[in-house]
């Protein structure tokens, strides 16, 4: 009866998950991209996405009101790249066929162009309409997800420029935690059946030059929390102690009695 007992008792160090929290777990074999040229490639507008949208006239000195149609002067009297604002654009959604429905143009199908094809395809559809058309777009939904460490602190970063680092996601979502692993750290991309993972470390001032790896949309950048395994495992045995203990003291009276 002890015997069994004392198996009951140590099952738990055999059987229990230790760490559930811990996500994206991959294999000590498992083959990672060892490419740190990755993050060069301009992005590629998809469907569902919202891109902020500006349109002047005489190449940048006029900017278009697209709710009425009328033109104004900018700020220096030209050069509209220096005075556009994201925040301010028209926003449009980018429709499940890939469509995006313009004042004046009407629908343009925008999906699986960069924003600067896009913006070239556009200024030839305004042409018809203004003098030497200037278009500036960007996609303001462009975003890396990061979980810097600990549970419950993971956060949605918006990419507000095309050139957004690994470092600089860190920095937006508030650092590694002090539970997290600065020399583990997972940068996920691609497609989420077969996705590419990438191991970095920025424990040391050489894993810095891994740092600069420039991002992509829909990027996961996963800090791995400190294993907690006794912690872990008092947790998954606690429950069975009580009953164990419950068992042994039944045990020792029922010997007891008989005796």
């Amino acid at each position: 009866m002890r015997k069994l007992l004392f198996v009951i008792l140590l099952a738990p160090f055999f059987s229990c998950n230790i760490n559930p929290s811990i996500m994206f777990k991959t294999g000590s074999d498992y083959p990672y991209k060892v490419d740190q040229t990755i993050g060069n490639i301009e992005y590629r507008i998809a469907t569902n996405d919202i891109v902020g949208f500006s349109v002047f006239t005489n190449d940048g000195f006029k900017l278009v009101d697209l709710t009425t149609g009328v033109t104004t002067m900018t700020a220096t009297g030209g050069g509209g790249s220096q005075n556009f604002n994201s925040n301010n654009s028209t926003r449009f959604p980018v429709d499940v066929e890939g469509f995006v429905k313009l004042p004046i143009i009407g629908k343009v199908k925008v999906v699986d162009l960069t924003v600067r094809e896009a913006e070239r395809l556009l200024e030839d559809k305004y042409a018809v309409y203004y003098n030497k058309p200037f278009v500036m777009l960007n996609v303001v939904n462009r975003r890396v997800m990061v979980f810097p460490g600990t549970g419950g602190a993971g956060k949605v970063v918006l990419l507000e420029n095309e050139n957004t680092t690994l470092i600089e996601a860190l920095a937006l979502a508030g650092g590694i935690t002090e539970t997290g692993q600065a020399n583990i750290i997972k940068l996920i991309r691609g497609d989420s059946r077969n996705p590419q993972v990438h191991l970095i470390d920025l424990s040391t001032v050489e894993g810095m030059k891994q740092s600069n790896l420039l991002l992509q949309a829909n990027d996961i950048i996963y800090v791995e929390p400190v294993k907690r395994v006794s912690r872990g495992v008092l947790a998954e045995i606690t429950p069975l102690v009580g009953i164990v203990t419950s068992l042994l003291l039944l045990y020792e009276i029922v010997i007891n009695k008989a005796n």
